[in-house]
């Protein structure tokens, strides 16, 4: 059975495992402090055109939202999302565990928008409530969209506009950035926000992701907050040894691009046959309406997740590709999709 369930499901890019074989005996201090998290650290700075930005690695993707959103907040302090935020549905609120609200809001598209950070700040006007300080937005979206660089530097406005910090959510970010209409680079993402994380997990590495900090007065300590928080890898070479392979010779976004271009394969595909989308995804991620029957039949030969409820009519399954996924694969499931709908 062939998976199309998430990015993750292979282990890692062969130059990375390579490199983690070859430096395996290798003796190197811990904690980040070796040699390979520095020159990762220094391709990720000259890469950002930011030389003032603090990079951290850490492990997986909640991790680095739960370390950096619990470090960035004031007690009384919330942030701000939308409703499908990754914060918000898929991490066991990790974030309100640490004493800090998520004050979700309507996304259009699966984006936040400044009409909803206003939203936001009008309902909470006084210190009876908590205190609106931080929107956080992923790229990709949880449905597959992308910002613009336009909507970036809209939300960054607001948020300066109103003190409030902008915090990206980079675990697709690999996608995002190769999308075929996108038109920012990360040095903008680092231009219009105090942080975001670039994914790696999702992206061709075993784990890992690199959280930057461009705001000075964010940076300040943070090393003593991931170690208080259990983030700090012992071994973190493991994590520098991967960063350094993706970022040299943008093998970084090589992998996302076949990611994309396998998605785009199959939802132009099923869109001419006849299946509808539940959004117009540009990144590695599609959503496609389908019949139970279909569903089923589907799922004797594919691996993927059904995200609307039991019942529902008609369902939407989810469809990801990631840097390794074989387009004869791909053209399997669109004949085979392409039969069962001919079927019906």
């Amino acid at each position: 059975m062939y998976r199309f369930k998430n990015d993750y499901s292979e282990g890692a890019h062969p130059l990375i495992m390579e490199e983690l074989l070859m430096t395996n005996r290798y003796q190197t201090v811990g904690y980040g402090e070796d040699e390979y998290t520095q020159k990762a650290c220094e391709l990720i700075k000259a890469h950002i055109e930011c030389e003032e930005a603090e990079v951290h690695l850490l492990v997986g993707g909640t991790q680095t939202n739960l370390t950096a959103l619990g470090a960035f907040l004031r007690p009384h302090e919330a942030v701000i999302a939308v409703h499908s935020g990754h914060i918000c549905v898929h991490e066991t609120g990790a974030i309100e565990a640490t004493g800090h609200k998520v004050i979700s809001v309507d996304g259009v598209h699966g984006k936040l928008t400044p009409q909803k950070i206003q939203q936001a700040l009008n309902e909470h006007g006084d210190y009876h409530m908590v205190k609106p300080r931080m929107a956080y937005i992923s790229n990709t979206t949880e449905v597959g969209t992308t910002y613009s660089l336009a909507e970036l530097v809209e939300l960054s406005e607001i948020c300066k506009a109103n003190d409030l910090l902008l915090f990206m959510d980079g675990a697709r970010l690999g996608s995002a950035l190769t999308a075929f209409n996108n038109d920012m680079r990360m040095a903008d993402i680092a231009k219009y926000t105090d942080a975001f994380y670039i994914g790696g997990t999702k992206n061709g590495a075993l784990f890992g992701e690199a959280l930057v900090i461009t705001n000075p007065e964010l940076q300040k300590d943070f090393k003593y907050l991931i170690k208080q928080r259990g983030a700090l890898l012992a071994k973190g070479r493991l994590l520098g040894i991967q960063f350094k392979i993706l970022f040299e010779d943008d093998l970084f976004y090589k992998l996302a691009l076949h990611a994309n271009q396998t998605a785009q394969t199959l939802q132009i595909g099923l869109k001419d046959m006849g299946y509808n989308m539940l959004v117009e995804s540009n990144s590695n991620q599609i959503f496609v309406y389908m019949s139970d029957e279909v569903i089923d039949k589907l799922k004797q030969q594919f691996d993927f997740e059904v995200w609307t409820p039991a019942g529902d009519k008609p369902a939407v399954i989810r469809l990801v590709t990631s840097w390794a996924t074989e387009p004869h694969e791909v053209e399997k499931f669109l004949v085979t999709a392409k039969e069962l709908i001919n079927m019906n």
